[in-house]
């Protein structure tokens, strides 16, 4: 039996590699300097162990445990970002964004389109940002539900890929949330309950390093493309993840948890998963005449 690694072990190992890498570069805290460091060794370990569990021991329990492991440690990265938010910030960025957001807000009439039912619109957006944090566990979920835990690695790779990307990101921009940046300007004009839970995650359990780009977003179109690519013959569980996506966005932008500048940066970065799941493909069905070719 081998002690390879999968990809989406890799792609963990590397970023906080990464984020050892350029952490010096950064004024961090004196009792953070180091931690980057201690982070991706322990990762790297906890993989090789689990990798040899699987080999030598009980297989079907240890290869289970390697499906799950990288979405838990997707909390670690998240939270790893957070020693960045001592990064100094001038509001230039915020600012320009800011005038973006009122455009589409009331120019275009956003906020009166979400807030026309009354407390309907807002509400579905805010459970639909409360339910990002669990996007993984569900795209491992279905998986496992529709009996193809062969593609558990693969779906998973692509979700980190997206993830990761936005949160390598962050400390290069550093900025606050508009809701924090403006004193809470632009604000829904209307409160749920749901609103009020959100507030509460962000406010105690979120980063403050940075929003730009939003990672809510790219996770959750990420694993609108791994799913149509991976689970080709449940195309409809593809397609509501993309409704889904789209539906974050929007909430980040009206619940003012993110700048329509985040949303569009955050799709953007979803397409290099999706750029990857297109050149896979068209190199499988290449003629094979062509490979030989100069």
């Amino acid at each position: 039996m081998s002690l390879a690694l999968r990809s989406s072990e890799w792609l963990l190992i590397a970023f906080f590699g990464c984020v050892a890498l350029i952490s010096p570069a950064f004024p961090l805290e004196p009792g953070n300097r180091l931690l980057p460091f201690a982070v991706v060794l322990l990762v790297a370990a906890l993989f090789v162990v689990l990798a040899y569990a699987e080999a030598h021991g009980h297989r079907e329990f240890f290869s289970i445990a390697r499906d799950w492991m990288p979405i838990a440690l997707v909390l670690i990265a998240y939270r790893e970002m957070d020693w960045f938010s001592t990064l100094p910030r001038d509001v230039h960025l915020e600012l320009t964004w800011e005038r973006w957001d009122q455009l589409l807000l009331y120019q275009h009439g956003l906020q009166k389109a979400i807030e026309w039912l009354g407390w309907v619109g807002p509400a579905y957006l805010e459970f639909c940002y409360l339910l990002v944090y669990a996007v993984g566990s569900f795209v491992v979920a279905v998986l496992y539900f529709e009996h193809r835990r062969e593609r558990v690695n693969s779906v998973v790779f692509l979700y980190l890929l997206g993830t990761l990307l936005s949160y390598a990101l962050l400390p290069y921009f550093p900025s606050d949330p508009p809701r924090v940046a403006f004193g809470g300007a632009d604000m829904p004009h209307v409160m749920t309950a749901l609103r009020r839970l959100n507030l509460w995650v962000v406010g105690g359990y979120g980063i403050h390093s940075s929003v730009f780009p939003s990672a809510h977003v790219s996770s959750a179109f990420s694993a609108a493309w791994a799913w149509l690519a991976y689970l080709p013959e449940r195309k409809r569980f593809g397609y509501l993840m993309l409704v889904y996506a789209i539906s974050v966005g929007i909430a980040t932008i009206y619940g003012r948890y993110h700048y329509s500048a985040d949303v569009v940066a955050g799709f953007g970065i979803s397409l290099i998963p999706a750029a990857m799941i297109l050149l896979a493909r068209l190199l499988r069905h290449r003629p094979r005449g062509l490979l030989l070719s100069p």
